[in-house]
This record gives structure tokens, C-alpha cells and sequence, in this order.
């Protein structure tokens, strides 16, 4: 009698492999990581520093929830952090013209609603390359920025927002972190429980097979860059309330650390795979580097150059597993 191929050992072998790289790996290494620099570095692990950390990654961490979106999909978008900056600046200048503070943060979610839309547009009705389109728009969003502030950081932040979202706390736990959790989470289930969902995977894995079975390729892949701009006009409430401040160079660097954070989580920049958790795994290592970078006092010049090796290792390492396991 045959036996079935669930039970052989070359499958069960296979799925170990799988289980192990993908759900015990990365885990493993950031408690590694976090044990070995509390040793060397005591005041890594105090409760402050730990705290300080969860406010720093919240901005990352969101706009990393948008990011996966857009690489499942077989895309990337490289405009985030300048979006992030641009709509913190019009959300505040609105905020201060209007003195209301809600109308200025729907303004902040709009604008990265709008960027997104105008992004998602362009890719799908002139089939452009995203890396092309969301570098431009990086740009046009990064100029737009230092032109309505004159190059300088606006202040004039309510304290309301600085005490309850920036610094304030929920169940003892930072506010910019729960939002952060928040986001990550409402990702992780459109992805993993809507249409939606599954259609960014399906366009990821193969756009012309996913148009064939009756998905509207076009209309997915604009609601994808909608995703990634919502999330970085939610990152600018976040960040604009932890530094008190709305600036034009605000989160300078982070659409690569975003990009960075997806591809060490393990999701590959193909597109069809990859998942919220790992994504958040990926962050973490990067927000961890970063924070054991700057207690080290190591300059920022060798934290970008870190941030690069890290990218460059972590594709080689995605390859080496993809070449390895059939079918990853």
C-alpha cells in the first residue's frame, strides 16, 4: 500500500523546515539579540530604555504595516517617509487655522490617503514601475514639505496631542505603541480574512493569472498604495506628537528602514508571500540595532551603512532559503 504523501518523511521533514525558519527563527534571534546586548549593555533592558524604544519604532512599525501591503503585492514604495513628513506639516498648519484638533488630524490621514491614491493611479493607468513612481513622489512630497514650512520645523504643536498621543500612556504601555500594535494588527487581518486580502497575495504571486480569474487588478493594486499612504498619514500623528514638532525632514531615511524591516521579516520582494508578523519581527531587529547603535554611541553615518548591510544580507539570506526549500 502507498503511502500518502503527508506522511512521508520527506514532507514532514520539509514542513519542519518551514516551521523552523519561519515561525522559531527570527523570534529566537531577537531574544538572542536582546539577551547577549543586556549582558554587555545593562541599561538596554532597564524599563525606560524599553519604553523609549516602543515610542521610537511606533512610527516604523506603521508605516512597515503599509509597506507590506504594497511588497506582497509584488510592488514597494519608497514615498512613505516624505508623506509621512508632508502630511504632518499640512495637518498642523490646518490644526492651527482651524484650532481643531480633529480636523487636523483627518487632514494628516487624508493627505497620506491622497499621495497613495495619486501613486496607485499613476502605476496602474501608465504601467510604471512603482520604484519609479514613489521615488518621484518622494521627492514632489519631500518639496511641497520645505516650501510650506520655509525649511523649518513648525512648533506650534497642541500639547493636547503631545501629552495624549506622544508621551501619553494605555494600561502603563506608550501611546504611540499601542496605536503602532493597532495598526499592525488591523493589517495582519485584512490580510489574512478579506477578499482583499487574499487579492494582494494572488496579484503578487501572478498579476496575469490574478487578472484572468476575474480580479480587477487595477482597482486592487490603488486601494494597495491607499494602504501604504493611510498608514503614513497615521505615522505622522505619531510622529508629529512624540517630537513635538512638524517637519519637512521628519523620519529621514525611514522609507528604506521600512523596506528593510519587510525584507528581513522574510517577506519576499517578488511578492505572493511573506506576512504582518514577520514584518514586525524585522522591525524589531532594526529598532533594537538602532537603539544598541546610539547607547553605544556609534555615529549615525555607520548606523545607515549598518542599515544597508543588513538589507543586502537579509536578500542573499531570502535567496539562499528560497533556493533550498522547494516551494518557499
Amino acid at each position: 500500500m502507498t503511502t500518502p504523501p503527508l506522511a512521508t518523511p520527506g514532507f514532514l521533514s520539509l514542513a519542519w523546515r518551514r516551521l523552523k525558519v519561519s515561525q522559531i527563527g527570527l523570534p529566537a534571534f531577537i531574544v538572542a539579540m536582546a539577551l547577549v546586548t543586556g549582558l554587555i549593555e545593562p541599561r538596554f533592558l532597564s524599563g525606560e530604555n524599553l519604553l523609549n524604544i516602543s515610542r521610537q519604532l511606533a512610527p516604523l512599525m506603521i508605516l512597515v504595516a503599509g509597506q507590506v501591503f504594497a511588497v506582497i503585492s509584488g510592488g514597494l514604495d519608497l514615498s512613505v517617509a516624505a508623506v509621512l513628513a508632508l502630511a504632518g506639516v499640512i495637518g498642523i498648519l490646518v490644526m492651527n487655522d482651524t484650532g481643531s484638533i480633529a480636523i487636523g488630524l483627518a487632514t494628516m490621514v487624508g493627505v497620506g490617503l491622497g499621495i497613495g491614491l495619486l501613486n496607485g493611479l499613476i502605476i496602474v493607468r501608465f504601467a510604471v514601475s512603482p520604484l519609479i513612481v514613489t521615488l518621484g513622489m518622494w521627492s514632489i512630497a519631500k518639496g511641497l514639505a520645505l516650501i510650506l514650512t520655509g525649511g523649518s520645523p513648525l512648533y506650534d504643536v497642541p500639547d493636547e496631542i503631545v501629552d495624549t498621543i506622544g508621551y501619553g500612556t494605555l494600561a502603563g504601555i506608550p501611546t504611540p505603541a499601542v496605536v503602532a500594535v493597532a495598526m499592525l494588527v488591523l493589517g495582519a487581518v485584512i490580510l489574512r480574512f478579506t477578499v482583499f486580502g487574499r487579492y494582494v497575495y494572488a496579484i503578487g504571486s501572478n498579476r496575469v493569472a490574478a487578472f484572468n480569474s476575474g480580479i480587477n487588478v487595477k482597482l486592487h493594486t490603488v486601494l494597495v498604495y491607499m494602504v501604504c499612504g493611510g498608514m503614513a498619514g497615521v505615522a505622522a500623528i505619531v510622529f508629529t506628537s512624540w517630537v513635538s514638532a512638524a517637519q519637512p525632514t521628519a523620519a529621514a531615511g525611514y522609507e528604506l528602514q521600512s523596506l528593510a524591516a519587510v525584507v528581513v521579516g522574510g517577506v519576499a520582494l517578488t511578492g505572493g508571500s511573506g506576512s504582518m508578523l514577520k514584518a514586525f519581527y524585522g522591525a524589531l531587529i532594526l529598532g533594537m540595532l538602532s537603539n544598541v547603535l546610539n547607547m553605544a554611541g556609534v555615529s549615525s553615518f555607520y548606523q545607515v551603512l549598518a542599515v544597508g548591510l543588513v538589507i543586502v544580507f537579509a536578500v542573499i539570506l531570502d535567496q539562499m532559503r528560497r533556493s533550498r526549500i522547494p516551494g518557499a
